[in-house]
């Protein structure tokens, strides 16, 4: 049976006091160089494992950040927390990942477990701060930076895209090829973060080169998923006959556009042009590969985890960036 040494065990071999082992685990001095290599040979021959909890005690930190998000397995969240682990492990300390399923109760209560782990800061990912969610995250006192959503409400930094803006970027391209038959397949029209700003750049760009629209020419899905743009491409060919290009709010949507469209036998680009939103994997991977606007997911983890751990550092409240989109040209595009 294996034996678990403790630091008291680590004291007696070396003969040191049990406050001179947890300076030299801490690395706060006060003893010699003679000491210090002791302390760590003892350490080596017993295998101790310093308990992470005990050292948080001592110096107030769990050297752990969290990071929620509303769809762990998703694409565009695995993008993200490559970003974000690369910067937190560069710091030392390690990422708990939560799945909230956009639920709140489900997010309130893993806020209440990560008071009890002693988080060090949070990570909060594509939701809406909602004011339950803002007093638990004040009472933890603790650093917090928001990613892919922002808050009106609430003194939150965040880092996103302007979706508003990126939104028009990739209808105004459409335009750009000759386009002027653009419909939009949405998300949901009552979410506040990629919803409405979505919808909006897009009908900002329609008004802007003076192309007339009206809301036949945008189906409002539920969400942003595959079947949301599987199930309503026929609805807004119906309801928008001469039909040469769509808009689609996420790169899930597009895919399910061009299969609906392939069953439709609607031939991509040369019938109907397509763009999607996110530039996930996915959308290098769709036949024909996928036009679409990229937000720079692993970027946006790590400029986010790294402000966390400046915040952490300072004291001082982080600076909300705003990050670059770009349009990435692949196959589902037509110039007319």
């Amino acid at each position: 049976m294996a034996i678990n040494y403790t630091i008291k065990d680590v004291a007696k071999k070396v003969n040191v006091s049990i406050a001179t082992v947890s300076r030299v685990l801490n690395g706060q001095g006060g003893y010699s160089k003679a000491t210090e290599e002791k302390v760590l040979m003892a350490i080596k021959e017993l295998g101790y494992q310093p308990n992470a909890f005990a050292r948080g005690l001592i110096n107030n930190k769990s050297n752990t950040v969290a990071i929620l998000f509303p769809e762990v397995s998703s694409q565009f969240s695995s993008k993200i927390l490559r970003g974000v682990e690369e910067a937190v492990h560069a710091f030392g300390s390690s990422v708990i990942v939560c799945n909230t399923a956009s639920h709140g109760q489900r997010t309130e209560k893993y806020l209440e477990l990560l008071a009890e782990k002693r988080v060090d800061g949070i990570l909060f990912v594509s939701e809406t701060i909602t004011q339950n969610y803002f007093d638990k995250l004040e009472s933890m006192k603790i650093p917090v930076v928001l990613i892919a959503t922002e808050s009106y409400l609430y003194p939150i930094p965040f880092v996103k895209v302007d979706d508003k803006h990126a939104a028009f970027t990739a209808t105004n391209y459409l335009i750009k090829k000759g386009h002027t038959k653009i419909g939009m397949i949405s998300g949901n029209k009552d979410d506040v973060i990629a919803g409405q700003p979505r919808i909006e750049g897009y009908k900002q760009a329609m008004l802007s080169m003076g192309i007339p629209f009206s809301e036949e020419n945008i189906i409002y899905a539920k969400g942003f998923s595959f079947d949301d743009g599987m199930t309503n491409l026929p609805i807004l060919l119906k309801q928008f006959t001469d039909l040469t290009a769509v808009f689609a709010a996420s790169d899930a949507i597009a895919m399910g556009a061009i299969s609906a469209a392939y069953k439709l036998g609607i031939k991509i680009p040369q019938d109907l042009s397509i763009v999607g939103y996110d530039n996930l994997p996915i959308a290098e991977m769709s036949i024909p590969p996928l036009t679409t606007v990229a937000q720079p997911l692993e970027e946006m983890g790590s400029v986010a985890a790294n402000m966390l751990f400046s915040m952490m550092q300072s004291g001082q409240k982080g600076e909300s960036r705003i990050m670059p989109h770009t349009i990435v040209e692949r196959d589902t595009v037509k110039h007319l």
